[in-house]
């Protein structure tokens, strides 16, 4: 745990996409949304949860499972569980052909040197896997008798081709989910009596996403995104506490329930559906993120301007990107003249909020590390344009 942030709070986050089958009384346990039908196309859902009214940071907001790190996420008492990877390289974890020097510093400080023989790669999916439990109920665990398979193979054989939830019985289930919310560290005890492992193999490094200074108030965070695919929707619950609602649907979905304003999303949370919409289905999207993972990914920070009263919240590679965004920590949003001095389209990255439930996307710029572009006109409403 990087206690040394002064800024941030390091948390990690779950993308969790789900297989639908699409007959009879299959969906369920998906949440019904009116709409034009143009969803049909995804053969998928992906999991929102909605924030309390009365949390402190984005109350009332759809967002994907996840929070704050724990130090028991880099307790030592990991090592107890997962003692047959001790000898291989991040606990089997695949590298990542990005060159130290470039990494998000969530990904790559040295976690000896603060105090923890956990890697943070792996830490921060324990984070994930924790939050996604806690919030939610879905426990992605493996069970320690799949150890000599998953040793020889982790990604390529285990649970193809998605992943699957472990399935506990609903008492259990609540014993251990009630246990973990009262504190963090019985997570690992719970995996310890029931002899699994955290699947921290079926998450697939996505994003980094810094919070922007000004906008949600004084809690910033800096959070580590992962990608993971289930074969079917598993059994969902809120915990009562910070959620109070989830949500199955495809990202063409949520992002007309935004743009309808019956729903709030967050900047990160539009752009990251509107790159899942280039993925129809599943499997694809599997497979793009398995493969992509490898490459790593970029540092986020936005900085947001006013500008017309709207807000432009500018990302790395725009062309009025700060050279040193760690000089903009500190600052506020302002008003940026040099947008009105360079009317030109060339090397736009930049999510422009208009008001709260109307965003869009300005990107030219070609993304890092074989990521995706957003689709810029996904079918939200016909009136809105992204543009390219």
């Amino acid at each position: 745990m990087n206690t040394g942030l002064k800024q941030w709070k390091e948390a990690a986050s779950l993308i969790l996409t789900a297989g639908r089958a699409l007959g009879g009384n299959s969906l369920s346990s998906r949440t019904p949304l009116d709409g034009s039908g143009a969803s049909s196309r995804f053969d998928y859902d992906v999991l929102l949860l909605k924030r309390s009214a009365k949390s402190t940071f984005m109350p009332n907001a759809y967002v994907f499972p996840g929070g704050l790190v724990d130090s028991s996420d880099f307790s030592s008492d990991w090592l107890d569980v997962f003692k047959s990877f001790l000898n291989s390289p991040a606990f089997r974890l695949r590298s990542v052909e990005q060159p130290v020097e470039t990494r998000p510093p969530i990904f790559a400080t040295n976690r000896l040197k603060l105090g923890s023989p956990i890697p943070g790669e792996v830490a921060l999916r324990i984070c994930a896997l924790r939050e996604t439990f806690e919030e939610s109920g879905v426990l992605l665990v493996v069970p320690k008798k799949e150890e000599k398979r998953l040793i020889k193979s982790p990604h390529d054989t285990c649970c193809s081709p998605y992943y699957t939830e472990h399935k506990l019985c609903s008492d259990e289930l609540s014993k251990w989910r009630a246990l973990v919310n009262k504190s963090p560290s019985n997570f690992i005890r719970m995996c310890q009596e029931l002899e699994v492992l955290p699947n921290i193999w079926a998450l697939h490094e996505w994003a980094n996403w810094l919070t922007p200074v000004g906008i949600y108030g004084s809690r910033r965070f800096d959070t580590a995104f992962f990608m993971c695919s289930l074969q079917e929707i598993p059994r969902t619950l809120q915990d009562e506490k910070e959620i109070v609602r989830f949500q199955w649907s495809t990202p063409s979905e949520i992002l007309q329930n935004y743009q309808a304003r019956q729903l709030w999303i967050a900047p990160p949370q539009f752009y990251e559906l509107s790159r899942m919409c280039r993925f129809p289905l599943l499997n694809d999207l599997h497979s793009f993120a398995h493969q992509r993972a490898t490459k790593g990914c970029d540092q986020w920070l936005p900085v947001v301007v006013l500008q017309d009263q709207q807000y432009i919240s500018l990302l790395p590679g725009d062309k009025l990107y700060p050279r040193d965004s760690s000089k903009q920590a500190e600052g506020d949003h302002t008003r940026d003249s040099q947008l009105e001095e360079q009317p030109d389209d060339s090397d736009l990255h930049r999510i422009v909020i208009s008001d709260p439930y109307t965003t869009t996307l300005q990107i030219t710029v070609k993304p890092k590390y074989n990521h995706l572009l957003p689709v810029m006109e996904p079918a939200l409403s016909h009136n809105l344009k992204g543009q390219l």
